[in-house]
């Protein structure tokens, strides 16, 4: 999908896209399906009434799951914070899910009864939304919940829980922080807005500013700023509008408007002359920025900007990848993007030098191809490639109607920054209609203002976060900066995790409503068929929007890599995206682009996977080019040295990543070096391999892998079994297999006996620790876990957890903490991770002892967590499998595991008859505290004191290279 940012990120279709298909089928076979019918066919279909208190109800009506999103924005954002008061939009939006009036608790524990999915809040500098998906039933649970702590939250608000969420945001920050390019969010905004402009801060805020936030100024934010009147509620989903209004009258009519919100004046700003800074992080390879602020998402010059950047540098086969990367490859990776909030923007360029290579060459060079392409403009093939792949990507999350990026969210957004719940069109027209010319022009216009040129170099920090991200008195990504308006952590756009003028109360407020009838999931039925050449397709039908997604999936992934030669497996996948026998690399991006097709190919420890994402008018030519993608790859010689320097630079990245460090040490401790798994979990193997492994040796593994004897392949989406079997038949049927036989994986090899004690990597002025803990289990992925994964559920696998309760919660340490059960085919692995900040490492791992201790002795599951984890368990399987890429991932876990084609419609059976007693008995059969090893990743001057108090051995290591 295109980096480019914004118009209509979320859009969804409706029945109106379904009924456009004879229109897209007009497109010639030979060709790809035009624009203009693809934007056509767009449409969200709405209506909207105000309440007599001002707030805005958006109902959007899509029956085809038994589930609604509920989406509450409201506009208030960093950008309204006052001096001193910087992060506290973010701040307040934790406090929002400790408990309102009429429901104190936590607020993801009534919604995890009922089986609520997409569950979330977030911040950004224009507004705070809070949303998520619930089965049709438990409706009035949602809008009791989001009504009450519109209306009804300062009763609830204390100041334990405010010095408690104060402690999470700061963990949150430190957690951000401690990550290479983590304090990019600062300089961005520090530089690009000057001092007393609404967008120079970050909405993180500063420890200082955090630090002073009182209880007083908690109510006043609250008063000022959340009323209905300042408020959009949308409803999408299966919910008509007869039933939303009287829902939104009775929940939310009796909250009293409060006062006008003053939005801040907010230009778009200019250097007044160029601007050059450089810094130093723990990063892998120079790296060179230049950007601009821009205008804002209502601007008519938005969308022309963003489809410059996308020729520029967003596209696979764009102008700076082209030139930078591939031709004369002086550079890792390239990139270019503009990110529109309400009022102004950011536009970011970059370019990760190359191992060996003068930066200021690159420097030179990249600044030679902006002025190339402003000088020559885009041409229209190119435009053409940008719209069909920005909608590809657009359609492909075209089901969802709620979360971070569904119907919901593009209806808000449009209503809250544009007053037009329908302001996506306006966008896709102008992207429709734009013009080499025009684009030419607007870039022009933007790009030729004065930039501000920031250096990040490989070397120790000399400044950390701490006091960064507050309103500085004095002028001034991992990859870069994902363009994305909606929800972006690397801007500072944040989330939790994964009443005004005292209301007269006509809802009864006395108790949560009941949840109504639940509909019981109704997966897709499974049809399966073979190619002529043996190979087998298991396929499910959804109708929903015009797309196809297929899965081409071979029995290999990082397991069976050659521990000899760790990391060949990635860098074949590598290679083979850079071109076929037939297609050089630049023809065969161009010909994704073209068709909208997105085709890649990923792996895990089990599976080598090649995915297919199409529209449908376009699927005959996207399965062929896919087919060519997977048998007939060029792996020429001069991009396998482009690809094998951008491994090692994503492996020195690794390198510097704490929570990445982190696994790379754990691994091949658990399983032993000698193991299948006992590998660095990322595949990206080490340096000293990778940079040995030679083009036969990449031919010779794909030969002997990637083979139709060894594959399997899945589909599902808007189209029949007949019909993509003969499609299928015309591209993969004609693959004979080798004579040779299949190869094996080795997972008979022993394990080792765990051997507790705490394996310590030294990362200075680290202000987080990254704690992790694991063992090796007895049980493989097929066998029946559903009991102890609700074990895990219950101790530490999801929010409300008891390890999270206990660190986040209760006592603030960390941003949040896991426990989770892998999901490899043979022996798993149980892993709690928590990072924590530095100066309470020590005491976080006491923690999880005693709660794993508590838990697995006279601390069994009680009542509340019994019923909690199977209501949830089972009511949230309708949200689960909502669109297209959800049946195929269940389709693919059916089929690895050898369960039943009607496992998910059984599942609820399996659930409602666990007892406290057996999932008791399955925790303490698989865990223990006494055969835990530990790996902690910090400041060895700071944690390790901590650390030798714990009664475990501790040894410094060093991450598996």
């Amino acid at each position: 999908m295109p980096r480019f940012h914004r118009f209509a990120l979320a859009l969804a279709v409706t029945t109106s896209l379904v009924a456009a298909g004879p229109a897209l089928a007009k497109a010639k076979a030979a060709g790809p399906a035009p624009i203009v019918d693809l934007v056509k066919a767009v449409d969200i279909p709405y209506e909207a009434f105000t309440l007599d208190n001002g707030l805005r109800v958006i109902v959007h009506e899509d029956r085809k799951a038994p589930v609604v999103a509920v989406s509450v924005w409201y506009r208030v954002g960093s950008k309204h914070e006052p001096k001193g008061k910087t992060g506290f939009a973010h701040l307040f939006e934790h406090l929002m899910f400790n408990g309102s009036e009429n429901s104190p608790g936590d607020f993801f524990e009534p919604l995890q009864q009922v089986g609520a999915t997409d569950s979330n809040g977030t911040t950004n500098v224009d507004r705070t939304n809070y949303f998520e998906t619930v089965p049709t039933g438990a409706l009035d649970r949602a809008l009791f919940l989001e009504s009450d702590r519109m209306g009804h939250l300062l009763g609830a608000v204390t100041q334990e829980k405010l010095d408690n969420q104060r402690g999470v945001v700061q963990n949150e920050k430190r957690q951000g922080d401690n990550n290479p390019y983590g304090l990019l969010r600062y300089e961005i905004f520090e530089n690009l807005f000057p001092t007393g402009h609404p967008y120079h801060h970050s909405t993180i805020g500063s420890m200082g500013d955090l630090n002073s936030a009182s209880l007083d100024d908690v109510k006043k934010w609250f008063t000022d700023n959340y009323g209905p009147n300042n408020a959009v509620l949308v409803l999408a989903g299966d919910v008509d509008v007869a039933t939303a209004k009287a829902k939104a009258q009775e929940w939310f009519g009796d909250i009293a408007s409060g006062p006008a919100v003053q939005m801040p004046a907010v230009p778009v700003p200019t250097l007044p002359a160029p601007l050059a800074k450089e810094i130093k992080d723990l990063v892998p390879t120079t790296r060179i920025y230049r950007m601009w602020a821009i205008p804002g998402l209502n601007d008519p010059e938005a969308v022309p900007l963003q489809m410059a950047m996308s020729v520029l540098g967003g596209l696979s086969s764009s102008r700076l990848d082209n030139a930078l990367v591939r031709k004369d490859p002086i550079a890792v990776s390239v990139s270019a993007g503009a990110q529109p909030f309400e009022d102004a923007g950011i536009l970011l360029v970059q370019a990760d030098v190359k191992q060996g290579v003068d930066p200021a060459h690159v420097a030179k060079r990249l600044d030679e191809e902006i002025a190339s392409f402003l000088a020559s403009g885009p041409t229209a093939d190119e435009l053409q490639r940008t719209a069909a792949s920005y909608l590809a990507g657009t359609i492909s999350g075209l089901e969802s109607v709620g979360g971070f990026g569904g119907k919901a969210v593009t209806l808000a957004e449009g209503a809250l920054y544009s007053n037009n719940p329908g302001y996506y069109k306006v966008e896709l027209d102008r992207m429709a209609k734009a013009t080499p010319a025009q684009v030419k022009a607007v870039a022009n216009k933007w790009l030729s203002r004065p930039a501000f040129s920031l250096t990040y170099t490989p070397g120790e920090r000399t400044e950390g976060g701490e006091n960064r991200g507050g309103a500085v008195t004095d002028g001034k990504v991992t990859a870069p900066v994902q363009p994305d308006r909606y929800w972006n952590p690397a801007l500072g756009d944040i989330g939790p995790d994964t009443g005004i003028g005292g209301a007269a109360a006509f809802a009864d407020r006395s108790q949560l409503p009941a949840v109504a009838d639940l509909t019981a999931l109704d997966f897709p039925a499974i049809e399966r068929t073979k190619l002529k050449n043996g190979v087998e397709v298991v396929f499910a039908r959804r109708t929903t929007v015009p797309t196809v997604n297929v899965a081409v999936s071979f029995d290999a992934g990082y397991a069976a890599d050659p521990h000899s030669a760790l990391g060949t497996q990635s860098l074949m996948l590598s290679l083979m995206d850079e071109g076929t026998t037939s297609l050089d690399s630049i023809a065969f991006a161009e010909a994704k682009e073209r068709l909208g097709a997105q085709i890649d190919a990923t792996a895990n420890a089990d599976e080598t996977v090649f995915s297919l994402f199409a529209l449908k008018p376009n699927l005959g030519a996207s399965l062929g080019l896919l087919a060519d993608y997977i048998r007939n790859p060029a792996f020429d010689a001069k991009e396998l040295e482009r690809v094998r320097a951008q491994q090692l630079n994503r492996l020195k990245a690794e390198l510097n990543n704490p929570s990445a460090i982190a696994s790379r040490v754990l691994m091949p401790v658990l399983y032993g070096a000698d193991h299948p798994y006992g590998i660095p979990p990322s595949g990206l193997g080490d340096a000293k391999s990778v940079a040995a492994v030679t083009q036969g040796q990449l031919a010779a593994f794909h030969a002997t892998w990637i083979r139709p004897d060894n594959a399997r392949v899945f589909v599902v989406g808007d189209t029949t079994l007949a019909e993509v079997k003969k499609q299928l038949d015309a591209t993969l049927g004609q693959w004979k297999a080798p004579a040779t036989a299949k190869p094996v994986k080795h997972f008979d090899i022993a394990i080792p006996a765990p051997k507790p004690r705490i394996l310590l990597f030294d990362r200075p002025k680290s202000p987080q620790s990254v704690i992790l803990a694991g063992k090796v289990l007895s049980a493989k992925g097929g066998d029946e876990l559903e009991v102890l994964r609700s074990a895990n559920d219950i101790f530490g696998g999801n929010f409300l957890s008891r390890f999270n309760t206990n660190l986040r919660e209760t006592k603030g340490w960390s941003y949040g903490v896991r426990s989770r059960i892998s999901g490899e085919k043979d022996r798993l692995t149980w892993v709690a991770a928590a990072p924590v900040q530095a100066d309470r490492t020590g005491d976080s791992i006491k923690e999880l002892q005693s709660d794993l201790k508590g838990f697995l002795g006279d601390k069994g599951v009680t009542k509340d967590e019994l019923e909690r984890t199977i209501n949830g368990s089972v009511r949230e399987l309708p949200g689960s499998f909502e669109t297209s890429g959800d049946v195929l991932g269940g389709l693919r876990q059916i089929v690895k595991f050898g369960r039943p084609d009607n496992y998910y419609e059984t599942l609820p059976a399996t659930y409602e008859a666990m007892t406290a007693a057996e999932i008791d008995a399955a925790a303490r059969g698989a865990l223990s505290t006494d055969n835990l090893v530990y790996v902690v990743v910090g400041d060895a001057t700071v944690v390790k004191p901590q650390l030798d108090g714990l009664g475990l051995p501790v040894e410094t290591v060093s991450p598996a290279n």
